[in-house]
């Protein structure tokens, strides 16, 4: 059994769901962690609750949107669930809505779920396999979706045509106003444990795939250690939510679009170190 399958199974997993609109379309999911013994009630109103505070920050890429919230007491284990809706809803992101697919995380440490994270991140990141999720029938065949080629950790379709991997050795790149590389990205979301982590994963198969990750770490952190920590890091990259919390932190804040794009990402650490 995979990562991913221990974390959510085929009773978690809701097609065709109705959904008035997007705090609905969370209940949806959170419901599901809650009849699965996972969460209880409060977790699912603290999902809602962090979008009305920070906005859809939680929608990473075209039509899906990543809900959780802090670890707290109300949840018992670390579970994930799957929601496809029958229509669309509006969330307020600019570049990414509608959402058709909410998965939601209860995280009862932050550590439990990363390597899931990672294969839910390579499949998203698929445009082949994100069609196969949006067919599929059952909860079955989501699953066998998620789990086919587990073993392989690069997403297919996404890598930038023409777009060859820069020469190994970061430790000689320079960012916009820095002499030097001090060898770390910040990724940041509300939290530090959901959409931070998507895009730390979908941001370390770029730098595997150019030869940079013995040079470069990547460390995903919530918004308030996000600024204590900036001027460790030669940048951060967020969603447009999260950077204008931050503001100017003294480094320089790249936001993303797509969580799941390792093409968006690619272009971004050529421009961020002049490459």
């Amino acid at each position: 059994m995979s990562d991913l399958e221990r974390l959510l199974t085929r009773d978690s997993i809701h097609l065709d769901a109705a959904a008035a609109d997007w705090r609905a379309a969370i209940t949806a999911a959170g419901e599901l962690l809650e009849r699965e013994g996972a969460v209880t009630g409060a977790y699912t109103r603290a999902m809602i609750a962090s979008v009305e505070e920070k906005g859809p920050y939680i929608v990473v890429a075209p039509g899906f949107a990543f809900a959780h919230a802090r670890p707290s007491e109300a949840v018992h284990r670390t579970a994930m669930s799957w929601v496809r809706l029958a229509e669309p809803v509006e969330f307020g992101h600019d570049a990414n809505d509608p959402v058709s697919l909410v998965v939601a995380l209860a995280a009862k440490d932050p550590k439990e779920h990363l390597r899931a994270m990672r294969r839910l991140a390579t499949v998203l990141g698929s445009p082949e396999r994100r069609a196969a999720l949006d067919r599929a029938a059952t909860p079955d065949e989501v699953l066998a979706v998620l789990t086919e080629g587990a073993a392989s950790s690069s997403p297919a379709g996404e890598h930038p045509a023409g777009a060859a991997a820069p020469d190994a050795g970061a430790e000689r790149a320079t960012t916009a106003g820095a002499a030097a590389s001090r060898n770390k990205i910040l990724t940041v979301c509300g939290n530090g444990l959901g959409t931070s982590l998507f895009l730390k994963n979908t941001l370390e198969q770029v730098l595997d795939r150019w030869g940079w990750s013995p040079f470069l770490t990547v460390e995903a952190t919530d918004t308030i250690s996000a600024r204590g920590k900036a001027k460790e890091a030669d940048c951060i990259l967020t969603s447009g939510e999260i950077a204008r919390t931050l503001g100017d932190v003294g480094v320089p804040v790249r936001v993303v679009e797509n969580f799941t794009s390792t093409a968006e990402l690619d272009a971004a650490l050529r421009e961020l170190y002049d490459v």
